[in-house]
């Protein structure tokens, strides 16, 4: 009977072990930031994180103003190829997903929302921004194309990517089209009456309740959510990813540019010191490796280059100004059309572009010009600063003449013959030797 006892006792623990295992697990993706390579290098990261460990779902809280095109194309690119449902959700209340973030919306398995929450605005935008081209009736007589060719283009395209996401998961083809040409928003109970999104939660666990049971097409198989109860695992930031975040922002790009610039241009001025270097060089790699991240428009940048190198020479050149002047002004403009995009959060300010002009300018100059007047005066260390002194003959015999120069007996030479007594001036030095010229 004891054994009976115990061997029950061990099929109950087993059993509560095997049901605690099968528990599903749902991973939870914040995002509360421009869509950059930060966050899309984030959201991919774990998406693969849940397909390696077996999540049941992957569930990305979104609220986002919009971001870069690249890596929105590169979040959707792995929603679609993903093995696990992915969940977007647009919390916490007040939240948007705009922008980008309604085509990372459209591109999800499952499309959801908080109350007080909107999505929409998607009209792609490029620098200096423009309107989203009118809406064209065929036959019309306002049907003539829009005339900047390129605006049009980045319009057809987006309309059409987040037509054949509309279409691939059963949802709002017209308001997918009208939030790309009209920049059209709705609210969330709108985009749910709408069939915009698949429903509109109160909370995580409203929204994993909501979804307990719901079939997903993946591939060509579907997955039936088992979600009421599941646990989550909520994803943070790694030091990685919020140094890339940060790195990231034009503005700090421009920043380590500045640095580095400052600091190699010091210790090309004044070598032997070594740590401004080492900083410099370390900054303006930072600096470098940040523009490869953001969509740079060259031209502005070598206008930059440009105008740093005219202010360079203005601290060595007698140009009146005019270098430095021409400097800051290119730098300026550079700054102006360096980002390509009008996407919040990644543009650059007037006003920060004219502060740092400003600052480079002042700093490239009175850099320079210390280096050149400590240049210019007279060595008063080591035995370099021999040269150019006095000092009083004491001994001339047939071993040599020795004169008394800078506290110190020297053995001296010179062209024309000496006295003891006679004032003299050394004019180089040949190792312990001083060439000496007598004073009239």
């Amino acid at each position: 009977m004891k054994w009976v006892r115990i061997s029950a006792a061990l099929a109950l623990m087993a059993c509560g072990a095997a049901v605690f295992a099968a528990d599903p697990r749902v991973l939870v993706v914040r995002i509360a930031d421009v869509i950059g390579p930060a966050s899309a290098d984030f959201i991919v990261r774990g998406i693969e994180r849940a397909e390696k460990e077996g999540h049941q779902l992957v569930v990305i809280e979104l609220d986002t103003p919009g971001g870069l095109d690249t890596s929105m194309r590169q979040i959707i690119k792995k929603i679609l190829a993903s093995s696990v449902p992915v969940a977007t959700y647009v919390h916490p209340e007040g939240a948007r997903a705009a922008s980008a973030g309604t085509f990372i919306l459209y591109a999800s398995h499952i499309a959801a929302m908080s109350p007080a929450t909107n999505l929409g605005a998607a009209s792609p935008v490029s620098i200096g921004g423009g309107a989203p081209a009118p809406r064209r009736t065929p036959g019309s007589s306002d049907s003539a194309p829009p005339t900047d060719v390129s605006a049009s283009k980045a319009m057809n395209d987006a309309i059409a990517y987040i037509r054949g996401l509309a279409e691939l998961r059963g949802r709002n083809l017209e308001f997918a089209e009208a939030a790309v040409r009209e920049a059209a928003s709705l609210p969330a109970q709108e985009a749910l009456e709408q069939k915009v999104v698949d429903l509109v939660a109160t909370d995580l666990r409203d929204l994993l309740r909501q979804l307990d049971g719901r079939e997903i097409a993946i591939g060509a198989g579907t997955v039936t959510l088992a979600t009421a109860g599941a646990m989550f695992d909520l994803v943070e930031q790694d030091w990685r990813h919020k140094l890339l975040s940060l790195i990231a922002n034009p503005q700090i790009a421009v920043v380590l540019m500045l640095i580095g610039v400052y600091g190699l241009f010091y210790e090309f001025t004044s070598p032997g010191f070594g740590v401004p270097g080492v900083a410099g060089a370390t900054f303006l790699l930072l600096g470098l490796y940040a523009f490869h991240l953001l969509p740079i428009n060259w031209a502005g940048f070598a206008l930059i280059a440009l105008g740093l190198s005219l202010v360079v020479a203005e601290a060595f050149v007698p140009s009146f100004g005019a270098l430095g002047i021409g400097g800051a002004i290119a730098m300026v403009l550079g700054g102006l059309f360096l980002i390509d995009t009008d996407v919040p959060g990644m543009t650059i300010s007037l006003p920060f572009l004219i502060s740092m002009a400003v600052i480079s300018a002042a700093t490239f100059i009175l850099t320079g010009r210390f280096a050149l007047q400590a240049r210019s005066r007279r060595i008063v260390s080591g035995a370099e600063e021999l040269v150019g002194m006095e000092g009083i003959v004491t001994v001339v015999d047939a071993d040599g003449a020795f004169a008394h120069i800078h506290g110190e007996s020297w053995r001296i030479r010179s062209q024309s013959s000496l006295s003891p007594g006679e004032k003299v001036r050394v004019s180089r030095m040949d190792g312990l030797i001083l060439d000496v010229e007598k004073l009239n």
